[in-house]
């Protein structure tokens, strides 16, 4: 456990304080009083407002559409049913920055709306909230349907042969049952629309700001590091508490649940009622997920492939590259940021899976969860601040980029190795060092081979998660060294139809790289249940 805490102490805790000191700290002298002055600003009230009730929306939203389909992967069999789980999770592995293109794509500017219609959703809270959508749709759906898969559909015919109606009997035996899952996609929902950036910079304009966007304009644009110090406590302090009150909600909620092979409760449809609700699922899916998606591929494409050859070109402004090795930076960066969080993420879930582990190493489970809540652009500026001198002078260095990436990727590791590393049994282990195994050896032939096939899961889900990055890469990546994201960004942020078309090239080459990385992510799962 020393290693994934020092890694964490280093690279995370520490730039972040660097930027809280840095500005509430003057002349040696901390400012407390800034954080009321900044908190009461009627500016900065709206945007703490605005960022809790699109996060609450984009919530409430997301479940109304997301768990018909829940139900639908977990109770009804289909042909095409893996291919569709697959299409369904790809929006949840693009970057944000490539979810706000495709919808600037379909409703902004000369969107598919725009030539329908002359309807422009751009700069709306309606363009935020329906991507919002598209990004977490999948998180309901693996969420919730996993466990719903699972749960035994005799408990519910038992209450209907008692005498209770099919709404009577779901609400009162499979909705308590499907409660701690339902809460936890929410809270993952919600987490993730209210420290929400990219879509938000791309999509809102001048016009909406959340916190993590505000962060970055007092940041990068306003320089004032006191305001953006303040900005990121507040951000820290709702994310604590959100996950906080999450952890008390599953601890009251924990019970038995009867569960059974996937395969036993998935039936084909029977009835106008499930057919109805199908083929509604099949309709949310085709317009709100492939649509948007399609429509960036055909943006990309106006006028044949010039968008993409234009790609090979530097202009020696923004770029002082070829956009195109974007591609081959972040490939370079996304590998080796996966190797530090397949590593740190392992030995983390190694520890937390003891059976005699401790209270404080309990607790570090929940903080591995922060750096999905805390502001990246923070984390990111930090690096700069932080890690600017020796002993580690690291601003000119290319191993920046991919440890700023693994501190999203290592979350996302031990969520998927720690269950596989608990359910091994713990008298193999034993068996193993008493016939004289060293420790090395007891994981070598005990664990590792209970846990490959996870252990390949988590790298790919980091491999996907640190390509996309954002927030923090766009920080600490150097012009003649750009990521994809960040790549695509610049170009949206220049006037032109040849930068929006590059824009809209890139993030198709980028959504098929992280669509290619899920495929092979579901030929690799340890089970069909479909949960995350």
């Amino acid at each position: 456990m020393a290693v994934p805490v020092a890694f964490f102490g280093v690279f995370f805790a520490w730039p972040v304080a660097a930027i809280v000191t840095r500005g509430l700290k003057v002349d040696g002298v901390w400012q407390f009083g800034r954080i009321a002055d900044v908190v009461g600003q009627s500016d900065i009230r709206h945007v703490l407002w605005f960022t809790t009730w699109q996060a609450l929306a984009s919530t409430a939203l997301t479940l109304l559409v997301a768990l018909p389909a829940a139900y639908a992967f977990a109770r009804l069999d289909f042909p095409g049913k893996q291919v569709l789980r697959a299409v369904v999770t790809v929006p949840f592995v693009l970057p944000t920055v490539v979810v706000g293109t495709a919808f600037l794509a379909l409703v902004g500017r000369g969107g598919l709306l725009d030539e329908w219609w002359g309807v422009r959703l751009d700069t709306t809270v309606w363009a935020i909230l329906l991507a919002h959508v598209f990004f977490n749709y999948a998180v309901v759906v693996r969420t919730v349907g996993g466990l719903w898969s699972q749960l035994d559909p005799r408990q519910e015919e038992a209450a209907r042969m008692l005498g209770a109606s099919p709404l009577g009997a779901w609400r009162k035996v499979t909705l308590p049952a499907l409660a701690p899952a339902v809460a936890a996609a929410a809270l993952m929902v919600f987490l993730f629309t209210f420290t929400s950036f990219g879509v938000v910079q791309i999509l809102g304009g001048p016009t909406f700001s959340t916190l993590e966007v505000e962060i970055y304009r007092q940041t990068s644009e306003i320089f004032d590091l006191a305001t953006a110090a303040v900005l990121t406590i507040v951000q820290f302090v709702a994310v604590g508490a959100i996950l906080a009150v999450h952890a008390w909600t599953v601890r009251r909620r924990e019970s038995a649940l009867r569960l059974v092979a996937p395969e036993v409760t998935a039936r084909r449809p029977r009835g106008a009622g499930q057919w109805a609700l199908l083929g509604g699922v099949l309709a949310t899916v085709a317009v709100l997920l492939v649509l948007p998606l399609a429509v960036l591929v055909r943006r990309s494409l106006d006028g044949g492939f010039g968008y993409y050859r234009a790609l090979g070109d530097a202009d020696g402004g923004t770029f002082l590259v070829a956009p195109i090795e974007s591609v081959v930076n972040s490939l370079q960066y996304a590998v080796a940021a996966t190797a530090i969080a397949v590593v740190i993420g392992g030995l983390a879930a190694a520890a937390l899976a003891r059976r005699d582990a401790g209270r404080l190493v309990r607790g570090f489970d929940a903080l591995l969860m922060l750096p999905l809540g805390v502001s990246a652009v923070t984390v990111g500026f930090g690096f700069l601040i932080a890690l600017d001198k020796p002993p580690l002078d690291l601003r000119q260095s290319w191993i920046l980029v991919p440890l700023a990436q693994a501190l999203v990727g290592v979350p996302f590791v031990v969520r998927t190795m720690l269950p596989v590393l608990r359910a091994v049994d713990g008298r193999l282990r034993e068996a193993a060092a008493v016939l004289g195994a060293s420790p090395w050896r007891v994981w070598r032939e005990v664990d590792l081979p209970m846990v490959r096939r996870a252990l390949l899961i988590a790298a790919g889900f980091a491999f996907a998660v640190s390509l996309g990055e954002f927030g923090a890469t766009v920080f600490i990546a150097r012009p003649d060294n750009p990521t994809l994201p960040v790549a695509v960004a610049r170009l949206l942020s220049r006037p032109g139809d040849l930068n929006y078309g590059q824009a809209m090239a890139l993030s198709t080459i980028l959504m098929v790289v992280c669509a290619v990385a899920l495929l092979v992510l579901e030929r690799l799962r340890t089970d069909r249940t479909g949960e995350f």
